[in-house]
């Protein structure tokens, strides 16, 4: 009957159960729509359009900044365990000359690295060079023609100091290990260790007023540190036991995987401008 529009009497306990108090037809408002949480900014992409402090000449920006091809998928063994990222000089070189130095490197035969390279890889360039620079470990172009930062690493590095009109030449550059690990893994602690009195007696002949450190392994294993190197770039060091300033910046092998991260290296370059005095200029 009521749905038909008779007007029923019910009891007024019964009303109250069946009727909602509040019988009125206009539609209820719904509540305002709660705004949407705020979006995480993109860091990476804000990043990314920002400008360089200090750009170099456009030439050699291209240079820097050119892209490069995919690099060629190679296995990299698992090492068996962390290596030691605080060596122990175990050999003592320090009545050494370059000569003498460099014939014991040949020689070596303190680890078993030894037992599989071509040929050891001392070092190259201006051994009273103002600038050194430090690299990894060989591997297997610097292991097959005996010197470090060949290849297409070595083709960026020398870019990388073209952009500061820097030539190879002009600066000493070595590894913290003088044989190759095989398939280019992390050295191990004792491999360090044994090639850790080599690399200091190089850098007591040089004598260098900045020394460069690229990658983690070398930074970690120059500074005697496990801080990250994302946390060790971008600020100045002093080499251990050495009044020698130190700045870290990516591996060239690194830079050509994530070449992305070329700006940063960019800016650790001008650390180094900004911490050395400068070299003559190339042309």
């Amino acid at each position: 009957m009521k749905a038909m529009g008779i007007p029923v009497w019910l009891p007024r306990a019964l009303t109250t159960e069946s009727e909602p108090e509040n019988t009125s037809s206009a539609p209820l408002e719904a509540p305002p729509p709660e705004p949407p949480p705020p979006q995480e900014a993109d860091y990476a992409a804000a990043l990314a359009t920002q400008p360089a402090k200090t750009a170099p000449p456009a030439e050699l920006q291209q240079l820097f900044d050119a892209p490069t091809p995919p690099p060629v998928a190679q296995p990299r063994a698992q090492p068996d365990a962390e290596p030691a990222l605080q060596p122990v000089a175990t050999l003592d070189c320090s009545a050494m000359d370059w000569s003498a130095l460099q014939a014991a490197v040949q020689d070596c035969s303190r680890c078993r690295l030894h037992q599989n390279r071509t040929q050891t890889v001392f070092g190259v360039g201006d051994q009273q060079a103002r600038w050194m620079i430090i690299g990894e470990a060989p591997g297997a172009e610097e292991d097959r023609r005996g010197e470090p930062f060949v290849g297409r690493a070595g083709q960026l590095l020398d870019n990388m100091l073209r952009a500061i009109q820097v030539s190879r030449e002009q600066v000493y550059i070595a590894n913290t290990l003088k044989c190759r690990p095989p398939n280019n893994r992390d050295p191990k602690a004792d491999e360090a260790a044994h090639c850790w009195g080599y690399l200091q007696r190089q850098i007591a002949l040089v004598q260098p007023q900045l020394i460069v450190v690229v990658g983690r392994i070398a930074a970690q294993t120059v500074l005697q540190t496990k801080t990250p190197l994302g946390r060790l770039r971008g600020k100045l060091h002093r080499l251990p036991d050495a009044d020698i300033p130190v700045i870290v910046t990516y591996h060239p092998a690194y830079l050509l995987r994530q070449p992305s991260e070329k700006r940063k290296a960019w800016q650790d370059l001008q650390l180094v401008c900004q911490t050395a005095q400068p070299l003559p200029a190339t042309r």
